[in-house]
């Protein structure tokens, strides 16, 4: 039986706030923008056409009379192309000021006019018009939104209470960005440190033109060599296609210091690290201008109220706001995060009290006792959209009578169906989901009937997972080998064992039920294991483990898939299901197979041959 929602003391309810129930809610969630202009499809088409662009568009011309040096102007593009798919997602109106500044840019460039002969210019564009259209499609719903929350609200308004007027935002963004924009001066310290040691030393040089005799790639670099004054001159080269073997190229020489001209100087590390920091900085400098405008918004004049239901998640600590005449939370309207706002002069427990409730609650949290967070009747104060900022006032808890006031500090979002889930999820569920064991005759019931041996093996998911390892591994000894020996291969002696058995288990493992017992096939051998000798079948960690009486060992196999996403998919784990489904097969003899596993269904190891791979593997590394 669910509990009542914790009751909000009538003293705290301001006059005029009326009830927000589930029609004005529901009319509310309609306004929500349409599938298509999610911010997910215009952040993909975004990247997507970006990165096509970067890869086939053309390279730098870098001749003499206009050098390839550092271009500040296109790296401050840079960036804000760069924040643009992150603004598409959390801050709507300056994306499309990103969106307008990248198509300048473009269009400065002679983007516009290659569009009709070039496929990739032209998908840009269009993934910059799709995006447009979603942004001010969202932006013209939360106004919609805005009107239905105020005309649900009511002509009341009412300040905000006193402990949220002291509740700031922002400076936690703004030390960030300071910090990050430091760093991005020291790399635009050294970059001008670099150009001007070159303009000195090129200054009392002598320049010569000479002819391009070779154009090779050594080490992953491009080289090229320049004939000049009867000397032959070796130089590192980012365009290689500006210079073609048999042209010209001018060089300046200085001793045994010589630099090409057209590529001066490689401050490319240096002008990365200004690009990064100039990007975090502005993205965190953006977020507390954002955060702090809002509060303060917050903060001016009257606002409307509602009052409503809001529970925390027990997970991950966003509060969900429901209708108020939804007593058992069943469907959220929207949810942000909050934190608790207090008065300077507020008065604190004693200390000794305050301890004592803190330690048992940890000591809950760290046992899994802890209850579930209640639902809470509410005070809203603001209006609710997409993108807004509010604040709360509700009980803090059922042991105390004092009620706290919340402020949020994500922006406003609508509990709508999509890649996440729709609402809370109380810990009592999760582990009821989790640690309860169905009963028998219900797993019994859901065994799809077969006519012989039942066999679980590697599905789809786990299979990802093996190749995602495999490419890991296949990465970091290639990273660890490629510069010859030293210490680094101590990871590979440590690391290399335990992702070839992730590796091989996760692309074939197999377990095989007859009428005798079970054949689990893991990394490196196929283990019997009689129905006998069984204690016990169980998914853990996303693994399964038969447990097994004292003469023989258990029989574990990890990873067998991943669970998390296979729940956050909606989809019943399969390796879950497995282990149900053998551990039925354990209890009940009946629900066994009658027949006995030929060898050829017994299933095969492939850790051996995996290590013969990866030693093939490696040994390409070192030798090419």
């Amino acid at each position: 039986m669910n509990k009542a929602p914790l009751p909000l003391p009538a003293e705290h309810i301001p006059p005029g706030a009326v009830d927000w129930r589930t029609p004005g809610a529901e009319r509310w969630l309609a306004a929500v923008p349409a599938g298509w202009a999610r911010p997910l499809w215009s952040v993909a088409a975004l990247v997507v056409s970006m990165v096509w662009y970067l890869a086939a568009g053309p390279a730098p011309v870098c001749t003499s009379a206009e050098p390839c040096g550092t271009d500040w102007w296109g790296l401050g593009t840079a960036v804000v192309l760069a924040l643009t798919p992150y603004w598409v997602w959390r801050q709507p109106r300056l994306a499309l000021v990103g969106l307008a500044a990248g198509v300048v840019g473009f269009a400065a460039e002679g983007g516009v006019t290659e569009s009709l002969a070039e496929p990739y210019v032209l998908a840009h564009l269009v993934a910059v018009a799709f995006t447009t259209a979603g942004v001010v499609h969202r932006l013209a719903l939360a106004g919609r939104q805005r009107a239905l929350a105020m005309e649900a609200a009511g002509p009341a308004a009412q300040p905000l209470p006193a402990a949220a007027r002291t509740f700031r935002r922002g400076r936690f963004s703004f030390g960030l960005a300071a910090l990050l924009l430091a760093v991005a001066g020291f790399g635009y310290w050294q970059v001008q440190r670099v150009a001007d040691a070159y303009e000195e030393r090129a200054a009392a040089a002598t320049r010569l033109s000479g002819r391009v005799v070779v154009l090779e790639r050594d080490d992953d670099m491009d080289i090229v060599k320049v004939e000049a004054d009867g000397r032959t001159h070796r130089f590192e080269t980012a365009f290689p296609e500006n210079f073609p073997e048999g042209g010209t190229a001018d060089v300046v020489v200085d001793g045994d210091w010589a630099a090409l001209v057209a590529e001066p100087y490689d401050a490319f590390g240096w002008e990365l690290l200004v690009f990064a920091g100039l990007t975090a900085s502005l993205a965190f400098f953006v977020n507390g201008v954002d955060g702090r405008t809002r509060s303060v918004r917050l903060r001016h004049g009257p606002l409307p109220v509602l009052k409503v239901l809001v529970r925390e998640d027990h997970e991950d600590g966003r509060t969900w706001v429901f209708a108020a005449d939804d007593p058992e939370g069943l469907r959220p309207v929207l949810y942000f995060h909050s934190l608790a706002a207090s008065e300077e002069d507020e008065e604190e427990e004693g200390p000794e009290d305050a301890d004592a409730v803190d330690l048992t609650k940890v000591r809950e949290i760290l046992r899994g006792e802890d209850p579930p967070p209640p639902l809470r009747e509410a005070v809203l104060y603001g209006v609710p959209y997409a993108g807004a900022e509010v604040a709360f006032a509700a009980r803090d808890d059922e042991d105390s009578p004092e009620v706290v006031v919340e402020c949020s500090v994500t922006a406003v979002k609508p509990a709508v169906a999509g890649p996440a889930r729709r609402g809370p999820k109380l810990p009592s569920q999760d582990r009821r989901r989790k640690n309860a064991q169905r009963p028998v005759e219900e797993i019994a019931a859901t065994l799809a009937p077969v006519d012989g041996l039942r066999v679980w093996k590697a599905h789809g998911l786990s299979r990802a997972v093996g190749l995602g390892l495999l490419v890991v591994q296949g990465g970091g000894m290639w990273a660890m080998l490629d510069d010859g020996p030293s210490w680094t291969w101590l990871w590979l002696v440590v690391g290399l064992p335990w992702l070839t058995t992730a590796v091989a288990t996760a692309l074939t493992w197999r377990i095989t039920a007859d009428r005798d017992g079970l054949w689990v096939t893991g990394a490196w051998r196929v283990r019997r294991i009689e129905w006998d000798a069984i204690t016990a079948v169980r998914h853990t960690e996303d693994g399964i483990r038969v447990t097994t009486g004292k003469d023989h060992p258990d029989v574990a196999l990890s990873p067998t898939g991943w669970a998390w996403l296979e729940r956050r998919l909606n989809r019943e784990p399969y390796a879950v299901r497995a282990a149900d489904e053998m551990r039925a097969l354990h209890l009940d003899p009946v629900l066994r197979p009658a027949e006995e596993a030929p060898a050829a269904r017994q299933g095969m190891a492939v850790g051996p041959p995996l290590v013969a791979l990866s030693a093939l593997w490696g040994a390409a590394v070192l030798l090419l």
